[in-house]
């Protein structure tokens, strides 16, 4: 009995680590990369965002949205800090020389107890009009206050399916990019045979985006966790879409090594769609 008693103690003290590590290390990695940390509102939620110390004035602002976190623990447990254990934008946006943001979803990184937060905004509805209402408006109040005009909306994983989403609503995004983005949460939830995110936004049911934003979508050959299928099925009825399945990645690697070429990229397809733009003008 004692033994029963004192393994339930343990995996709750694992739980409640667990809980508390994501946003004091998000905080700690943002700082050790040089950016500053702001508290943003935005539809009666609150947003950490961590900025990178460039600034451009009525120029382009990279937006970086991370993947799901971790709205479960092992499965069973809803956690209380859904934010992400390992930060991966937090890297890439290092490696970025443009204006950078990144952009916490409501109720992550410390703020779940916050507000109308509530487990259903990180669990079955993490993609629903709540949380992107919220996130569009905390951008909205950034990009007013810099005077940026464009917005490049960049995505990973579950970040992808927000990037998609935000673009309907936040004007001026000159193009989308997602990693190993989760496009059709539908079929990501089947594939996995997962309870469907039932108060969720799916991007692979929506309206195609205006053909005039650019879009890359990349995924990984091995990635087990968001397959290429599931990506481009849903990159199928976009326009202006470009799909790329790299060799060898899986879900988690190894992105830092191919962002620099993948920013290189994304600037050449914006610079030839503003000058395809100028020249119809004419």
């Amino acid at each position: 009995m004692l033994r029963k008693l004192l393994a339930g103690f343990y995996v709750l003290v694992f739980v409640a680590a667990c809980t508390l590590f994501p946003a004091r290390h998000s905080d700690q990695q943002a700082k050790e990369l040089g950016f500053e940390r702001a508290v943003i509102p935005g539809n009666g939620f609150w947003h950490v965002v961590y900025r990178n110390r460039l600034s451009a004035p009525a120029g382009v602002l990279h937006v970086y949205l991370e993947g799901d976190g971790s709205p479960w623990i092992r499965e069973r447990w809803i956690s209380s800090d859904p934010g992400p254990r390992k930060p991966l934008m937090l890297q890439l946006m290092a490696l970025d020389s443009a204006a950078s943001l990144y952009l916490g979803r409501p109720c992550y990184h410390g703020f779940s107890d916050q507000g109308p937060c509530q487990p259903a905004l990180w669990t079955y509805g993490r993609y629903s009009t709540p949380v992107i209402e919220a996130m569009a408006q905390a951008l909205d109040v950034i990009v007013r206050e810099q005077g940026y005009r464009h917005c490049v909306l960049i995505g990973y994983s579950g970040g992808g399916a927000i990037a998609m989403l935000l673009a309907e609503r936040v004007p001026n995004v000159l193009a989308v990019v997602t990693i190993a983005g989760n496009l059709d949460p539908d079929e990501w939830a089947r594939y996995h045979e997962y309870s469907p995110l039932s108060t969720s936004l799916n991007p692979a049911r929506r309206q195609p985006l205006p053909a005039g934003i650019v879009q890359l979508h990349v995924a990984a050959e091995n990635d087990d966790v968001v397959p290429p299928e599931i990506a481009k099925a849903a990159v199928r009825h976009q326009r202006n879409a470009e799909f790329r399945v790299i060799p060898d990645y899986d879900h988690v690697c190894c992105w830092n090594d191919l962002w620099p070429s993948v920013l290189e990229d994304l600037t050449e397809k914006i610079e030839n769609k503003v000058q395809s733009s100028r020249i119809d003008q004419r």
